[in-house]
C-alpha cells in the first residue's frame, strides 16, 4: 500500500487550523490570519503584495486577513511613499504586545508533533519538508501543464 504525502500533508494542515484556532482564541487571530502576523513580526513595513508572494497565498486571501488583522487593531495599512499603488502593512502596539505569547502558541504546534522524536529524526524530517518547498517554489505548475 502507498502512502499519499498529499494525504498526510492535508491532514496535518487541517488538525493545525483546528488546533491554533482553539489556542489564539484568546488573541481574536484565526488560523488564516497568524502567519501573516508571523511574518510581519519578521519584516515588518512590508508592502501587501510582499506578503501574497511570501506566503504564496493569493491576493484576495491576503486582502481578507489583511482586512480583518486590521478590524481586530494589530495592523495599519499606509500607502508607500513611492509608489501609491501599494500598501504598506504595519504592526499595531496590540500586534508587539502579543507578539511572544503567539509565537508560543504557534510553535507549541511544531513541539507537540515532535515531542516523540529524537533530535536527528525531526533533523530529516524538516530537511525533507525544506527540499519539497524548495522543489515546489521553484515549479512553475501553469508552464508545467500546457
Amino acid at each position: 500500500m502507498q502512502i499519499s504525502i498529499g494525504r498526510l500533508i492535508s491532514i496535518l494542515h487541517r488538525h493545525a487550523q483546528i488546533y491554533m484556532n482553539y489556542h489564539l482564541k484568546k488573541f481574536d487571530v484565526t488560523s488564516s490570519e497568524y502567519a501573516f502576523l508571523l511574518h510581519l513580526y519578521k519584516k515588518d513595513g512590508i508592502t501587501q503584495e510582499d506578503l501574497c508572494v511570501h506566503m504564496a497565498i493569493d491576493k484576495s486571501a491576503t486582502a481578507r486577513a489583511v482586512k480583518s488583522l486590521e478590524k481586530k487593531g494589530y495592523i495599519t495599512r499606509d500607502k508607500d511613499d513611492v509608489d501609491k499603488r501599494f500598501n504598506r502593512v504595519y504592526l499595531s502596539d496590540k500586534a508587539l504586545l502579543c507578539k511572544d505569547e503567539i509565537r508560543k502558541e504557534v510553535w507549541s504546534w511544531s513541539e507537540f508533533l515532535t515531542e516523540d522524536m529524537d533530535e536527528e529524526t525531526v533533523d530529516i524530517l524538516l530537511s525533507t519538508l525544506q527540499k519539497m518547498v524548495e522543489k515546489v517554489e521553484k515549479t512553475d505548475f501553469k508552464k508545467e501543464m500546457e
